[in-house]
């Protein structure tokens, strides 16, 4: 049987004195806040048998902020990954006690999505919304902010003259180098084919603009064709990559710009005609890294979630507390690029 630990061990992990491990935990006299957060780590690296006391103790003088998170889509691997990163951010914050409430849309139609909104605010102090920009939805956002929940847009920005504030990445530059990619590989000149998942999405309607101003400057010898909205739906982008691929046999391009890439994997996947397209879609999941490792996708764009969930909730956290001083308007993070030889 292996020893317990004690306070001597614990104050040697610390590189503190056993008397302020002794006053941290039987609350004896006051600790510095950094002392006191110091011998809670070491305390949870070595498996001290009260870190659970101890973090109480060190927890007891913050405040305590309950943070709302409404999510796309539970199914999608993406947004469960998100939500994961968001509960560690919460969890792991340490100017306060958050307290986390993580929501998924079922239903994306507006009206249900203002519901959602609604319901979380009225037990949250703030919230993060992944949505579409729809008129309904923007006017809930005012009336939230009217009532003092600051809100903010993650991803994709929406209500640009109501919400708090858009965390996310810059959605043009993540477009342009999608198609600085395409024009690389691409062997010659042809047809560039671009997925929406809706243009209500105003992420993957930057990312478009961005795609098409950068081969209007640098590559016009590649014809963008008309976008094809895919609802964000596996069925839909499945079927409507084959009718690309059978309608332009000169595609040398294709850009996901949203959702619904696990469909446009499966079809090239299956066309052993589209070993020369170059396909370039947004998100590291399961999915897209084996179509990297199988030179479906040329490159993958990604969103760092763990760096996002860090900031956003921060950032959540200053709104709170200080509601007067208003917060960076758009937070823009360093996207990831992936390709098979990164993985």
């Amino acid at each position: 049987m292996s020893k317990r630990l004690t306070i001597t061990d614990l104050a040697r992990h610390a590189g503190v004195s056993v008397a302020t491990v002794d006053r941290l935990l039987n609350g004896r006299h006051p600790v510095r806040e950094e002392t006191a957060r110091q011998i809670y780590d070491a305390a949870n690296a070595i498996g001290f048998h009260a870190a659970g006391l101890l973090r109480q103790r060190v927890e007891r003088d913050l405040p305590s902020y309950r943070l709302g998170f409404l999510l796309q889509r539970p199914e999608q691997h993406f947004y469960v990954s998100l939500g994961e990163q968001l509960a560690q951010a919460v969890a792991a914050a340490r100017q306060f006690r958050g307290i986390c409430a993580i929501e998924y849309l079922e239903d994306q139609t507006p009206g249900h999505v203002s519901a959602k909104m609604k319901a979380l605010a009225s037990r949250c102090q703030a919230l993060a919304v992944a949505s579409v920009d729809h008129p309904i939805i923007n006017g809930t956002v005012a009336e939230l902010r009217q009532r003092g929940v600051p809100i903010f847009s993650i991803l994709s920005d929406f209500a640009s003259d109501a919400r708090t504030g858009y965390v996310g990445l810059n959605n043009r530059k993540v477009g342009r180098t999608a198609a600085w990619a395409i024009a690389r590989g691409a062997k010659g000149p042809g047809k560039v084919g671009v997925f929406v998942g809706s243009h209500r999405f105003l992420g993957h309607e930057m990312r478009e603009i961005g795609l098409r101003s950068y081969f209007r400057e640098h590559a016009p010898q590649l014809e963008v064709l008309e976008s094809y909205v895919n609802l964000e739906e596996t069925s839909i982008a499945y079927e409507a990559t084959f009718h690309i691929l059978q309608r332009h046999p000169d595609l040398v391009g294709l850009y996901v710009a949203g959702g619904g890439m696990e469909g446009v994997i499966a079809a090239l996947r299956e066309d052993a005609s589209t070993r020369n397209v170059i396909a370039v879609c947004n998100e590291i999941t399961p999915d897209s890294r084996a179509a990297l490792a199988e030179n479906i996708l040329a490159l993958v764009l990604a969103t760092p979630l763990a760096r996002l969930s860090a900031e956003l909730v921060q950032i959540m956290a200053a709104a709170i507390a200080t509601p007067t001083q208003d917060p960076p308007a758009q937070t823009f993070l360093p996207f990831e690029l992936y390709t098979s030889e990164n993985l």
